[in-house]
């Protein structure tokens, strides 16, 4: 599974072994931090609450048979937690994120984390081994090419800018001294665009 927010950089093997999934850890994903929440979803008999995996939905690989049953539990853990206002107040915009976490968990499928799976710029500036960039966070830097995160930068990329109309073609590349990973990024973002016919009409 992925996002439109993915941009895959090099073909992605399948990752998953011996019944398990594979995943990206999230670092704000904290299922020891929430455990009084996740309960309600997750009781005692199921096990400790490491069973679940500080993971999303997204990148995920996982078989079919699995994800077959996590699919429909996945879809009732995420509208459950939604109606209750403590978990939907804990875990605002990643409630699903977490609702996969637990489904997963649910139905006994253990996930290998996989932090070479993706990069997030501009945090992480060098591409590596990784398998995607996913543009979550905007990219934001002076003219010297230095970050400006939290302040709107001389050059920029967001993709809540363009949330209400499409990115242009040919958006201009960051300045010298920006990190690779924001300059692939971007190139690849340009060549989608040039390749796509009709964009942005």
């Amino acid at each position: 599974m992925s996002e439109p927010d993915h941009i895959i950089v090099k073909p992605i093997p399948n990752l998953s072994r011996g019944g398990f999934g594979a995943a990206f850890p999230f670092f704000y994903i904290e299922p020891k931090k929430y455990e009084s929440v996740l309960r309600k979803y997750f009781p005692k008999e199921n096990g400790p609450i490491t069973k679940i995996d500080p993971i999303g939905n997204s990148p995920v690989i996982v078989g079919k048979e699995a994800l077959k049953k996590i699919a429909p539990t996945w879809m009732n853990v995420s509208l459950a937690m939604k109606k209750d206002p403590e978990t939907d107040k804990a875990f605002g915009w990643v409630l699903e994120m977490y609702a996969y976490a637990v489904s997963s968990a649910l139905h006994g499928v253990g996930n290998i984390l996989y932090k070479d799976f993706m990069i997030q710029p501009p945090w992480d500036t060098e591409i590596g081994k990784k398998f995607i960039i996913h543009y979550t966070y905007g990219c934001d830097y002076n003219l010297k090419g230095e970050l400006t995160y939290g302040k709107i930068g001389e050059w920029r990329f967001d993709k809540r800018s363009y949330d209400r109309v499409a990115p242009p073609r040919n958006l201009p590349l960051p300045p010298p001294g920006v990190p690779e990973s924001v300059v692939t990024l971007v190139k690849m973002v340009n060549e989608a665009t040039a390749n796509i016919p009709n964009w942005g009409s």
